[in-house]
């Protein structure tokens, strides 16, 4: 349902909406072929952006940062490596046993409540949201009017 409603957000554009619209989906709702070309994307999109990355960390060693105000700031310099790893290391080891813990000792203080009721598929619950992490996205399509 929510590639439905994302990628109806796309019939908005004049003119070429609703053409753009069944191209995503490869025919006129989202089917079998929408999610194969879904998770084509998902998939490769993480490859593309590690290789973008690596292009411009390999360009950014061999030509250098550019600054530009002009002033050399090499004697400000502290180095990366002792000082600032091993302080990202140990806030990372931190909230990786935080987490582990939390959800090893209370695992059902994560979760929610409403996955605890037996399923019914002849009754929709009345308000659906999506998880926690999601809702910053949800009260921007929220903000949205219905029919645009």
């Amino acid at each position: 349902w929510g590639a439905t409603v994302i990628t109806n957000l796309l019939s908005a554009i004049p003119y070429i909406g609703d053409m753009l619209v069944q191209w995503i989906w490869g025919g006129f709702s989202v089917d079998k072929a929408t999610l194969t070309r879904f998770f084509a994307f998902h998939f490769i999109l993480p490859f593309i952006i590690s290789g973008v990355s690596l292009i411009h960390l390999l360009f950014l060693h061999e030509t250098g940062s550019n600054n530009p105000m002009g002033l050399n700031s090499s004697p400000d310099k502290i180095p990366f490596h002792p000082y600032f790893s091993y302080k990202d290391l140990l806030g990372f080891l931190v909230m990786l046993s935080t987490l582990t813990m939390l959800s090893l000792l209370t695992p059902n203080l994560l979760g929610d409540p409403e996955n605890f009721t037996p399923a019914n598929p002849l009754v929709t619950p009345p308000h659906i949201q999506p998880e926690w992490y999601f809702l910053f996205a949800y009260a921007i399509l929220r903000s949205i009017p219905n029919k645009l």
